[in-house]
């Protein structure tokens, strides 16, 4: 195979002494070949990410030392020196992580970051290497590259710090591009052009590219090839269309199965309450956020723009829209960690703006929200079932009383009881996240707000987050304003969608309504950019025909 770029045979990777399973990868062969885009798709653990890792010999140093072959363009990568591996991966192979935020330093501006590659590489002039930094942005669609050359990290949107990665990646033009889950965090239209700017990539520069990702979409939107991992090892490849078509393996047709619709068959079976008062009434909400401080530079940002919004008991209220639309801010507005500029908020029938001091307390009972990272929302020292039952304390029940209602929580959302003497860092991601669930309803919260809560999830997962959700909201009648940037979740748990766009609400509506027949064109152009949308309802083209 004259254009094999990489062949990787027999690889397997050990886990250190008392994990889960002896090997995170196991005897694993794949190959990809120049042009070519290999997705790899799988749940967490499977060992996607690890693979990725021991291909460009970044494999954490507790880790021993992996077994088979990574051959590179021919060579070796396993057993080839240390210095000589850089020297390959630094010019021939790049990788593009997940969160950009995390991997660019935030006290030196993003030109001079992606500059270091030119410099640390190449025997290029400082001008020279400033044309550089300035093309390559240019060439990532960043606006303005001579304006955010000289900006930080978090002086930018996600989107644009993804870029900013993507250019640091392709400075050197590498043959092969590692892009670990890089898409996951960003809205449907940043995420759509992302994908069109690493298809552009490799029609230009004939770059393999591995792509590490959970979502379908993306794999009918872009792969070549789709490779099936769990618990480290293969479990089918084949073409995209082979793999979503006519998937061989079970577990392939499970993960395919719980991936939500776009337009689901039939509207969510749901009570609402309708003889009861209203869980959310938020009318003519406004924040706006003036700059201030080193680098506000009194710029102002309308960030909610006179906002309403209706929730009944037992009903979801989705809200999606871009990063920057406002749909945090929104949400923060509602429960109040951040103050409006103007508006009112009524909850359960009471008031709720205005409430000051040991008033707001009380009344926060009412409202509980769910942040998009379980990790960092739960304590790392103190054991979950303390942790559910805290806030019950705080709000005035015995604690025998508060710790008999986190048993029964841990129960209801599918953990066993024993679970509450373990700590945050001994559960797997949805497993925290279904903690952080029962945590929010032990105050039995008549609003329940889901800010990207199932975000980060893979596609197995996230649906049996959505189920639970259901089933909670069924069981105790809460309404929910659930915000997320996948149009497909939102169509399978929720029984109206809000569209906002720059602060405002622009569109509200029923999901097979509003992404049937969408009234606005800003609600037009998020469902022309979600990734793959037509793959459940048609036969799929693999990325091959469509070039």
């Amino acid at each position: 195979m004259t254009n094999l770029l990489l062949d990787i045979r027999n690889l397997s990777v050990p886990l250190p002494t008392g994990a889960e399973r002896p090997f995170g990868v196991e005897n694993l062969s794949l190959t990809l070949t120049k042009g070519e885009i290999l997705c790899i798709v799988g749940e967490t653990g499977s060992g996607k990410s690890l693979t990725a890792l021991a291909t460009m010999g970044l494999l954490p140093p507790n880790l021993p030392k992996p077994a088979g072959t990574v051959a590179f363009e021919g060579v070796d990568m396993v057993c080839l020196p240390e210095a000589e591996r850089r020297k390959i991966a630094g010019r021939r192979m790049a990788m593009i992580f997940q969160e950009p935020i995390a991997v660019l330093n935030p006290v030196y501006r993003v030109g001079k970051q992606v500059a270091e590659v030119f410099r640390l590489h190449t025997d290029l002039s400082k001008a020279e290497i400033s044309e550089r930094v300035i093309r390559l942005f240019e060439e990532v669609r960043l606006p303005n590259p001579a304006e955010i050359v000289r900006s930080f990290p978090h002086q930018l949107s996600g989107g644009q710090c993804q870029r900013v990665m993507i250019a640091s990646a392709l400075a050197l033009d590498p043959a092969l591009l590692i892009a670990d889950e890089p898409t996951t965090a960003l809205d449907v239209t940043t995420q759509a052009q992302i994908l069109r700017l690493m298809l552009e990539l490799r029609e230009k520069h004939g770059t393999g590219i591995m792509f590490i990702t959970h979502d379908f979409g993306v794999v009918a939107e872009i792969a070549d090839r789709v490779a099936v991992m769990r618990y480290g090892k293969l479990v089918e490849v084949g073409t995209a269309d082979e793999v979503l078509r006519n998937p061989q393996a079970d577990y392939t047709r499970a993960l395919l199965a719980a991936v939500p619709r776009l337009v689901p068959n039939a509207a969510r079976q749901h009570q609402l309450r309708g003889g009861e008062t209203l869980a959310l009434e938020a009318r003519q909400i406004s924040k706006t956020y003036s700059g201030g401080g080193m680098f506000g530079g009194g710029r102002t940002v309308k960030a909610v723009d006179r906002a309403d919004i209706t929730i009944q008991r037992g009903e979801t209220l989705g809200l999606v829209g871009e990063s920057g639309s406002g749909k945090s801010s929104l949400a923060h507005c509602v429960i109040r960690l951040q103050e409006p500029n103007r508006g009112e908020i009524t909850i359960l029938g009471d008031t709720f703006s205005g409430l000051k001091g040991a008033a707001l307390r009380d009344a926060r009972q009412r409202v509980q929200i769910i942040f998009q990272d379980p990790y960092t929302a739960l304590d790392p020292r103190q054991a979950v079932g303390e942790a559910i039952a805290e806030g019950p304390i705080i709000h005035g029940l015995p604690r025998d009383k508060a710790r008999a209602r986190a048993l029964e929580l841990i129960a209801a959302v599918g953990l066993d009881t024993a679970s509450a003497e373990r700590f945050p860092h001994e559960f797997s991601g949805g497993q925290r996240q279904r903690i952080c669930i029962a945590r929010a309803l032990a105050v039995e919260p008549g609003l329940l707000i889901a800010d990207e809560a199932v975000s980060a999830l893979d596609v197995s997962v996230q649906a049996q987050i959505l189920d639970l959700l259901a089933e909670m909201q069924k069981r105790l009648g809460f309404g929910m304003l659930f915000i997320t940037h996948d149009l497909r979740v939102a169509s399978r748990i929720c029984d109206r969608i809000a569209v906002m766009q720059a602060g405002a609400i622009v569109e509200v509506g029923e999901p097979a309504t509003l992404f049937s027949n969408p009234q606005q064109a800003y609600t037009r152009e998020l469902l022309a950019a979600v990734p793959g949308r037509d793959w459940q309802n048609r036969p799929s083209a693999s990325s091959a025909e469509r070039r």
